[in-house]
């Protein structure tokens, strides 16, 4: 079964509002799973266009103190690729529109099996995936039969790329361009608006890629987003929603219901 192009389609029907999406990063199983799918479920309607899925992982090296300990709680949960797959299928039972993105690590899923969790991808309707650690000199093995199916594989940018790697990452890429706007870990600095817009330019001129452009890394207010928003197709918020949770993870529902109060927030700044 191919994918229906829901992050193509969310990216037109935005581009003719004029304004950029906001995309949501959001942790598998964070809570435990019951409270994770009712916050996943209630995203769209809070105002999230994209959500990022994040797929739980014993060491995730690219990721601050916020979303490690995410993770943590997840898997503490008993959290696990499965109930992360089960987790999209009961989404979709409710949503065929807003795309959902699975964001990780590679070693997960090597040793859930290549072809099994591209298969399990596909029948859950998955949209894409961000591997951090797979470099586009390795991908073949997930990119191939993931587009096949219509599963865009999102590549990542970022400060310190290469300029003369840029048009061999954007020509492994498909759905969106994920620009990481600092140099170090999620959750962190605020981003430098004019360092963005340059880099974002120097993506743009390459001409080697018409996708749109997300930014995300330090991204924490409205004042942030509209900023961004002014100069990208999409703005990412990661850790300042799970940050939430952290802070009332004895309360899920004041946790989920601030985390939505955030999003909403964050959406009307791009309207």
């Amino acid at each position: 079964m191919l994918i229906n192009k829901r992050i193509k389609t969310c990216f037109k029907l935005l581009q003719k509002k004029k304004r950029a999406a906001l995309v949501t990063f959001v942790t598998a199983g964070d809570i435990n799973y019951e409270k994770s799918l009712e916050l996943i479920n209630n995203l769209p309607k809070a105002g999230a266009d994209i959500i990022e899925l994040g797929m739980p992982f014993t060491d995730p090296i690219a990721d601050g103190e916020i979303i490690q300990k995410s993770t943590q709680r997840s898997l503490k949960c008993g959290h696990n690729q499965k109930k992360t797959f089960d987790m999209v299928k009961r989404f979709r039972l409710i949503d065929n529109k807003t795309p959902i993105i699975l964001m990780g690590y590679y070693n997960p899923i090597y040793n859930y099996g290549i072809k099994k969790f591209i298969k399990d991808a596909n029948a859950t309707q998955v949209d894409g995936l961000i591997i951090v650690d797979l470099p586009p000199e390795h991908a073949e093995e997930v990119c191939v039969p993931a587009s096949k199916l219509g599963i865009d594989l999102i590549r990542i940018i970022t400060p310190n790329t290469n300029a003369k790697r840029i048009p061999f990452i954007l020509n492994k890429s498909s759905g969106y361009i994920y620009y990481i706007s600092i140099n170090g870990l999620t959750g962190g600095v605020t981003p430098k608006l004019s360092e963005v817009e340059k880099s974002i330019k120097l993506i743009r001129n390459f001409k080697f890629t018409s996708l749109p452009i997300a930014v995300g890394f330090g991204v924490r207010n409205i004042q942030i987003v509209k900023k961004l928003s002014k100069i990208s197709d999409a703005v990412v918020v990661g850790s300042a929603l799970l940050e939430q949770i952290e802070f009332f993870f004895y309360n899920p529902q004041k946790a989920i219901s601030n985390v939505l109060k955030l999003t909403s927030s964050l959406a009307q700044a791009l309207i």
